[in-house]
């Protein structure tokens, strides 16, 4: 549904399992509607494109007060599909919602320093000082054959690898962090927890069906050493997570029939005090995007919103990765700005504000 307010227009996603404006059947989610969150607003008037040709764009809170992001073949800030077009780019965000200002600091236009090697992020993540991001290598079906961890001690600078990686016989695609507040602060304990999705289809780009996503955690202080990764393995009989460091034992922290896509992001809103999950479903760069929530990182999990993305905001149905910055986040977690992109119109670097209608506030209008 659509409604205005005064030059702004809003697309408030109502929790009805409907595609809004889509023929074909809507899809039911995997979990039950949100016992927080009645619904999702999005103010279209503050929507904002920029870096035209440059995808992806993870995003982090560091030390510095910046936030730091990640894009694939373009050249980032500045650039285009081919000026300063690069395979993997580092930038650095400064400033307000309202006023930011974006800097190429490896790789893309005009860039602080070169970029060092080619791949694709979509997991970036700031800790106590030191920069940390997955790297998976290439484009398209390229990014199923590892995903590797890359550090940086000098704000996106220089990169250096792991000596390890997941690769394509363990079956998981494109890990991505829990984002906390600046620098990692507010994180629930001393451990680091990152998702990554099971590939089921490794033949070409698109959404995983059915749909599960891996959750393994490491200490904060460990994140280079592979032996110190220990993976979500079910609950014990008080529903608590049970972790082992055996690999194989692994089993999906989220599950949807309807499928999972190859990419994920997930950032604790601390407002809210609820963990935020978005990925695709059944179809990659279609906007089939589901939104959901939890108390905790391994659940349970409830569903925000399922359907179609931005039907009504003048935004063309072609989007297929989304995160919230948390840094861009208001104190009561209710106002959010949230980065996308996508193919075709949606390759860029896009912004669009909104905010989380709670239910206690449809209550008190009652």
């Amino acid at each position: 549904m659509n409604r205005s307010k005064g030059n702004s227009v809003y697309l408030t996603f109502l929790f009805l399992g409907l595609l809004l404006g889509c023929e074909s059947v809507a899809l039911s989610p995997p979990y039950a509607h949100s016992s927080m969150i009645e619904s999702i607003v999005f103010d279209w008037s503050s929507h904002s494109r920029l870096a035209p040709g440059s995808d992806n764009w993870p995003i982090t809170w560091a030390d510095d007060g910046h936030q730091y992001t990640s894009w694939g073949d373009g050249g980032g800030f500045g650039g285009s599909n081919s000026q300063g077009r690069v395979s993997l780019g580092v930038a650095r965000i400064e400033g307000p919602k309202a006023s930011y200002k974006a800097v190429n600091v490896w790789g893309g236009e005009k860039p602080e320093h070169p970029g060092q090697f080619e791949g694709k992020s979509y997991g970036i993540i700031s800790i106590d000082g030191v920069l940390y991001k997955w790297v998976s290598p290439g484009t398209n079906i390229q990014g199923y054959q590892e995903s590797r961890l890359y550090i940086s001690k000098d704000h996106a600078a220089t990169w250096a690898p792991a000596d390890w990686a997941f690769d394509r016989a363990d079956g998981l695609v494109h890990p991505t962090f829990i984002q906390f507040g600046k620098d990692y602060q507010g994180a629930r304990d001393d451990y680091v927890y990152i998702y990554a999705n099971h590939i089921k289809d490794s033949s070409r780009l698109t959404a995983q069906v059915p749909g599960e996503i891996a959750l393994m955690r490491v200490p904060k202080t460990f994140l280079m050493d592979r032996n110190q990764y220990e993976f979500f393995i079910g609950y014990d009989g008080d529903a608590r997570p049970l972790w082992s460091k055996q690999f194989g034992q692994r089993q999906p922290v989220f599950f949807d029939k309807n499928g999972v896509g190859w990419n994920t992001s997930v950032s604790y809103n601390a407002g809210l005090k609820r963990y935020l999950l978005i990925t695709e479903h059944t179809e990659t760069a279609q906007a089939n995007v589901g939104i959901f929530d939890a108390p905790e990182p391994w659940g349970p999990w409830t569903t925000v919103y399922y359907g179609k993305f931005a039907d009504d905001g003048g935004i063309a149905q072609t989007t297929f990765f989304y995160n919230f910055s948390n840094k861009w986040l208001s104190d009561d977690g209710q106002k959010f700005v949230l980065v996308f992109t996508g193919i075709k119109e949606n390759d860029s670097w896009n912004t669009v504000s909104g905010r989380f209608i709670l239910r206690s506030q449809v209550s008190d209008n009652e």
